[in-house]
């Protein structure tokens, strides 16, 4: 972290860019001092399209967090998406270094970076290496092996790999504002740092992000991370259909669903109309409520679908007892969590960002639930690296927060030496 008082979160997303900037304070949570929000232009699907209309909407969204804050922003964490992320499982085996065979931390260190040496495909580059299980010689399943005594060690995990461009096109962004880039995570894992619980992840949790662009999905069991998937259709592509629709504009269609849409028709009256002048003055005509919500139930249940055959792959399918849980701008649509319990045959809720302190109002809100993730990451690394101290504030979960952060502090600053002018 560039500045030890300061940690600042910048989630680019395919329909808006938001920013918050939160204080540290030693043995507390982080207090949120600055929110910025802009709407994103020049990406795609998660994906740069156009890098100078993306370093203006950064812009924009970093002045607002600025003025808010009133401190002047040097570095940022920045949020990775889009459909170009993919994950396959890995696997690290060492020789214990102790001559006592007693493992500790740098044991955990070289294990994770063993499980790095796998061949990549072209133009991919390691975001993460996320660590679910460990073997001690012949004894298996254990979660931390540090303090045990042994031989050989071996971790199974997970690498989460994205676009070796995209890394390059977003940092470029990021530095034309100015900015140093302070570190990369991936949008599924920083909305599930924010919205679920140690006995969701615990029972078998799945995280739906719904974006603008595209819908990220993360699933736990027993605490670890066993699938991350990017479904490149999103909220945007729902005003596209309504826009289609109704035969409006792309603005009257997206006003028209915030305000009046919903993904059950079944419970709304066929004679429910909507006057389309009273949304903007340059349109006219009624349109049936009910035929807008038919729209955003069919858009809606395609991307349900896609969910259910990522669950399907990996076995999991209505098998999750804690459920889903919706977050991002599309998990604010009337309707979707009943529509997600009918497809995926799960319990099923909205997902809202963990407290913190301060200006906790403004990011009350399923849409900054990545932001606010990145902002309890970061906090927990920095309990980890620089205090070395595992058990601070009594949470036996830090101990997983740092076996995920050892190889992403690394495969960091190994991505952003080839990017970065020396």
């Amino acid at each position: 972290m560039p500045n030890n008082d300061y940690i600042v979160a910048l989630d680019i997303g395919s329909s808006h860019i938001r920013t918050v900037v939160a204080q540290v304070i030693p043995n507390d949570k982080p207090r949120i001092i600055g929110v910025g929000a802009s709407i994103s232009s020049g990406i795609r699907r998660g994906e740069v399209a156009d890098i100078e209309e993306v370093s203006n909407s950064i812009a924009q969204s970093l002045e607002q967090a600025e003025r808010n804050s009133g401190i002047k922003i040097e570095g940022v964490y920045v949020s990775i998406g889009g459909k170009h992320i993919e994950c396959f499982e890995t696997k690290g085996v060492i020789a214990v270094g102790r001559a006592d065979g007693e493992v500790d931390e740098s044991d955990v260190e070289r294990v994770i970076e063993a499980s790095q040496a796998v061949s990549l495909p072209p133009n991919k580059e390691v975001l993460h290496i996320i660590p679910q299980s460990y073997r001690l010689d012949d004894q298996e399943g254990i979660k931390d092996p540090v303090g045990m005594g042994g031989v050989r060690l071996e971790m199974q995990g997970m690498i989460i790999m994205g676009s070796a461009p995209h890394i390059k096109n977003i940092t470029k962004c990021v530095n034309n504002n100015n900015l140093e880039v302070d570190g990369l995570i991936i949008s599924p894992l920083a909305a599930a740092k924010s919205v679920l619980s140690k006995r969701q992840k615990e029972l078998g949790v799945i995280l739906i992000d719904i974006g603008g662009g595209t819908t990220a999905i993360s699933v736990y069991e027993e605490r670890e991370l066993i699938h991350v998937a990017v479904i490149p259709i999103g909220a945007d592509h729902i005003t596209n259909d309504v826009a289609i629709g109704l035969r409006t504009s792309i603005d009257v269609a997206e006003k028209v669903k915030i305000k009046f849409g919903s993904a059950l028709p079944r419970e709304i009256d066929k004679k429910e109309q909507v006057n389309l002048a009273d949304i903007d003055e340059g349109e006219e005509g009624l349109v049936s409520q009910k035929h807008i919500a038919e729209i955003i139930e069919a858009r809606l249940e395609e991307i349900m679908f896609l969910v259910e055959k990522e669950l399907k792959k990996i076995k999991r399918s209505a098998l999750l007892p804690a459920g889903a849980v919706l977050v991002g701008g599309g998990a604010c649509m009337q309707g979707s969590v009943d529509l997600t319990k009918d497809i995926l045959k799960l319990p099923a809720q909205t997902g809202f960002p963990v407290e913190l302190s301060g200006l906790v109002d403004k990011v009350d809100n399923p849409a900054f639930s990545v932001a606010v993730g990145m902002i309890i990451w970061v906090t927990e690394e920095s309990v980890i690296t620089n205090n070395n101290d595992f058990g601070s504030g009594g949470d036996g979960n830090l101990s997983e927060a740092l076996r995920v952060v050892v190889g992403f502090v690394k495969t960091v600053k190994k991505i952003l030496k080839k990017f970065l002018p020396n």
